[in-house]
């Protein structure tokens, strides 16, 4: 699409997710909610809804949404009373969910993004604690459709936005800080891939004169950050195009096609959804009691923004590193305890940074998997600093023995395999003095102003040492020879 015909545009985007609660049981019974059993395995007679079964609210869900809350900015309810929304879908058991209507757990709020006009606070509608469905399985070829209630009645958080969001970058930003946020709490995984979270995109278009909002499309189906963001983008457009050629907006839930890049109709959505919410019969209210917020507030642990001020204030660290080491949990943990053991952080930042987050990388795990223990990496800092190793023979020769070998101290492996660095300028000086005698040329090439050549002469001593000469020491020798 012609970017003039864009620009007349403004693009309304309200995000609402839902994130499954790592809570061993479901929000209303104690079946497990495990994910990955075979089908139908986690169920008893409450999640089918046999006649005569009553729920019973699950604490641990009430309080890991009153964290995210607490994340959130948002206000606690005292009092909640829980609903039923009734609607009909073949993986509901009941023919109705149980959820929050009028008395969300956590009431408006705000989730701060760094977007490229720097950081803005996206408001919160709400968010309110409910039931998953069951999941219904389309196997090609076969003209039935099977039914799995393992995932009928895990526990939900679902956040709400404000139609506040104005482009698909924003958009992701949210949910990148969303992820982290549930990831840091310890509440969700945030893994899209299997679901445990998920996000619908409501989208609507409007000319940038007007100040009415253009009818909502709906867009489920989508399992990544990035598919989110293409979905937005895709039906922007193709909403501007409808508007352009002067046809109607249908209001409808759509899905995502991951491989093509489009989206299509699933079904046409009412102008109002009536799911004739009414409180549920069989829970009872639930009070939130100033002591009972007082302990969920002292169990908050550092978030990624504080985590991040922490750095840059405290730790002394470029905005870069800090923005770096806060991108997971495990990462920023594990370099706050490398900072518990040294005050060069900068050296740390770079270590956790560099070759720690590339074997991370290479094994497909998280640095609380890590073998290497903080102190370790901390006392190899501190071989550097005193000068008896520099980083290329830390980095290239002990670090993968402390791999295979993460009991050991640095310094055993460095004395083991003969790696302490010389720093006396009594036994380099013969190196340096007899490199000069050898290399008269190249003296005089560097003595004419080619002071790169130094480089070569480095490169000798390095060599002549068996690469332990320190290259400090050594430069200083050299430079002083040459200039004689």
């Amino acid at each position: 699409m012609d970017q003039s015909i864009r620009d007349r545009y403004t693009v309304v985007i309200g995000l609402e997710v839902h994130a499954q609660l790592l809570t061993k049981s479901k929000i209303y019974n104690s079946d497990s909610a495990e994910y990955g059993s075979a089908p139908n395995t986690n169920i008893s007679v409450i999640t089918l809804a046999h006649p005569g079964t009553m729920p019973k609210l699950n604490k641990k869900a009430a309080e890991l949404a009153m964290k995210m809350g607490l994340a959130c900015h948002c206000a606690i309810s005292r009092l909640q009373i829980f609903d039923r929304k009734n609607y009909f879908y073949p993986d509901l058991p009941k023919g109705y969910q149980l959820t929050q209507d009028r008395t969300p757990i956590c009431k408006q709020g705000y989730v701060t993004i760094s977007s490229g006009e720097g950081e803005k606070d996206i408001v919160l509608n709400r968010i309110h604690i409910e039931e998953d469905a069951g999941k219904s399985i389309h196997l090609e070829g076969e003209k039935d459709t099977l039914l799995d209630f393992n995932r009928s009645g895990v526990a939900l958080i679902e956040i709400v936005t404000e139609p506040v969001i104005r482009s698909s970058e924003d958009a992701a930003a949210f949910l990148t800080e969303v992820r982290k946020l549930v990831r840091y709490l310890d509440i969700c995984d945030g893994n899209m891939e299997e679901g445990s979270l998920r996000c619908d995109a409501n989208v609507s278009v409007m000319r940038k004169e007007s100040t009415e909002y253009g009818k909502k499309v709906e867009i489920k189906n989508m399992n990544s950050i990035r598919n989110v963001q293409r979905a937005i983008d895709h039906e922007a457009e193709r909403q501007i195009a409808l508007i352009e050629r002067g046809e109607a907006i249908i209001s409808e839930t759509r899905t995502f096609d991951v491989n093509t890049g489009k989206s299509f109709g699933m079904r046409t959505k009412e102008e109002l959804n009536d799911y004739r919410y009414f409180p549920d019969p069989d829970l009872s209210p639930m009070h939130v009691s100033e002591e009972w917020l007082n302990d969920i507030k002292a169990a908050m642990p550092l978030l990624p923004r504080q985590m991040y001020q922490k750095f840059v204030t405290e730790y002394q660290l470029p905005g870069y590193d800090a923005q770096v080491l806060t991108d997971t949990k495990e990462v920023a943990l594990y370099f706050s305890e490398v900072g518990s053991f040294t005050k060069n952080y900068k050296a740390a930042s770079n270590w956790v940074m560099g070759p720690i987050k590339s074997y991370l990388n290479e094994q497909k795990i998280e640095a609380d998997a890590f073998p290497v223990k903080p102190e370790t990496i901390a006392d190899l800092i501190q071989l550097i600093d005193d000068g008896k190793i520099n980083f290329t023979v830390a980095s290239q020769r002990i670090f993968p023995e402390l791999i295979k070998n993460p009991g050991k101290k640095p310094l055993e492996i460095a004395q083991q395999l003969n790696l302490i660095q010389d720093s006396s300028a009594d036994s380099i000086l013969p190196i340096v003095e007899q490199i000069i005698n050898e290399f008269p040329a190249k003296v005089a090439e560097y003595k004419s102003g080619k002071k790169g050549i130094i480089g070569m002469f480095m490169g000798e001593v390095k060599k002549r040492s068996g690469g332990k000469a320190d290259p400090k020491v050594a430069n200083e020798l050299l430079t002083k020879k040459l200039e004689e």
